[in-house]
């Protein structure tokens, strides 16, 4: 009995020694909430409350103006530790259009949109913190398949992208038989302001192409919350005013400041093609294109357009039609000199005129539903074509097998050189 005592006796105190070892009998403190983590407010401290705007931030310009294109250094302050985002874009603007024939994923059918908007800047770029740099070269990489809203998202733009998409973008619904004869459609009804946003990022891309005329990262940032960044304007955009607004969010931007681009002649501003061009450098490609081209009966477009569209920075649409009629000058002193010398079939050319008022009407709807690419993948192929049929129409066997086109060659140089003497005789 007495062991049993014992027994007990020892247990119970090697368990209280255990129980005060561990603090059982400690004075409790008083219960309190864990402490928050930097940055985070616990729910006491958010009840009733959200959390406050960043700070807007500053930006500041050391020049004020440029010609014909130049760096301007941006300076500013923005809350410690948000990235800063410029948005530069020109004050004029052009036309941009896309025509979505891309098959539906979820319907598996072509939609026949075509999306447009009168006042997408002539100018526009995004410039983000220099940390991107290499995520901008990843999607530089992917080419042609590049997405304006997937870039935006990739470096943390797509909340501070604004410019362009308070534009309005408008849609006409086509059908196919339209789209053949270049029938933008019936109007659809106005979209709501996210859908609007969405696509006018698809019309950036369709308008600028490249990744790097919308995107480039410069902007260096601090410790301390302040950036720079050297914005670098290149020569033979739009003059006029540009505005710069500075972002770490959707609420928090700078006021705009703006700078003034100024040129002059030989450079002119092409209001539909939102660039400037040096008006020598056309006219003497011209000059000798329409030599060549009157040579060979034509009017020297069909060479004009693809070294327009590669010189110089031009949309398609705006090169087709510009080219359109000026050939006629070239049209119209060749054909006054040919009809002298008796050259002209105007049976056979007044069915082909016909032929091409037809044409004339739907190629221009036609230039609105392509792109940049198409043009030149169906342009190059048609000049291909052609100058395979013209060398194949000068080898030796073509040659042996129409002797009557040789003979018809020669009597109208015989034509050509009577003329020429009887002009000379009076």
């Amino acid at each position: 009995m007495k062991r049993s005592w014992l027994s007990l006796a020892v247990a119970m105190t090697a368990a209280f020694v255990i129980l005060w070892q561990n603090g059982a009998f400690a004075e409790k403190p008083a219960q309190h909430a864990p402490a928050p983590k930097a940055g985070v407010q616990s729910p006491a401290q958010g009840a009733g409350k959200s959390q406050p705007p960043a700070a807007a931030p500053t930006v500041q310009i050391d020049k004020t103006a440029l010609d014909n294109g130049g760096t301007i250094v941006v300076t500013g302050t923005a809350p410690v530790g948000k990235p800063v985002y410029l948005e530069v874009w020109a004050e004029k603007t052009v036309r941009a259009s896309r025509f979505d024939a891309d098959v539906d994923k979820d319907t598996g059918k072509r939609p026949y949109i075509l999306y447009m908007t009168h006042d997408m800047p002539a100018y526009y770029k995004m410039f983000v913190p220099k940390e991107h740099k290499e995520t901008l070269v990843k999607i530089k990489q992917e080419g042609g398949k590049w997405s304006f809203s997937k870039a935006l998202k990739d470096v943390g733009a797509d909340a501070v992208y604004s410019a362009p998409a308070a534009k309005a973008v408008d849609r006409y619904q086509a059908t196919l038989m339209g789209s053949i004869i270049g029938s933008r459609g019936a109007p659809l009804s106005s979209m709501d302001e996210k859908e609007n946003a969405k696509r006018s990022m698809q019309l950036v891309k369709a308008r600028f192409r490249s990744v790097d005329k919308v995107m480039s990262a410069d902007v260096e940032m601090h410790p301390n919350g302040t950036y720079r960044a050297e914005i670098k304007i290149r020569a033979g955009l739009a003059p006029g005013k540009y505005n710069i607004v500075a972002a770490v969010d959707k609420t928090a931007k700078s006021q705009p400041v703006t700078f003034e681009n100024r040129i002059a002649f030989p450079l002119v501003y092409l209001s539909n093609g939102g660039t400037s061009v040096n008006l020598f450098g056309p006219f003497f490609l011209t000059l000798a294109i329409a030599i060549f081209g009157v040579l060979m009966g034509a009017g020297g477009g069909f060479i004009m357009n693809p070294l327009l569209v590669s010189i110089w920075p031009l949309p398609h649409t705006v090169v087709a039609g510009t080219v359109m009629p000026t050939v006629l000058f070239s049209q119209g002193s060749g054909i006054y000199n040919y009809s002298k010398i008796k050259f002209i079939s105007w049976k056979l050319g007044v069915a082909i005129g016909l032929a091409m008022v037809a044409g004339g009407f739907i190629g221009p709807k036609l230039t609105e539903m392509i792109t940049l690419a198409q043009f030149k993948f169906v342009f190059g192929w048609i000049l291909l074509v052609l100058a395979g049929l013209m060398f194949w129409q000068t080898t030796p066997g073509y040659l042996e097998k129409n002797k009557k086109e040789q003979d018809i060659m020669k009597q109208f140089k015989k034509q050509a050189e009577d003329a020429a003497k009887a002009k000379k005789g009076n």
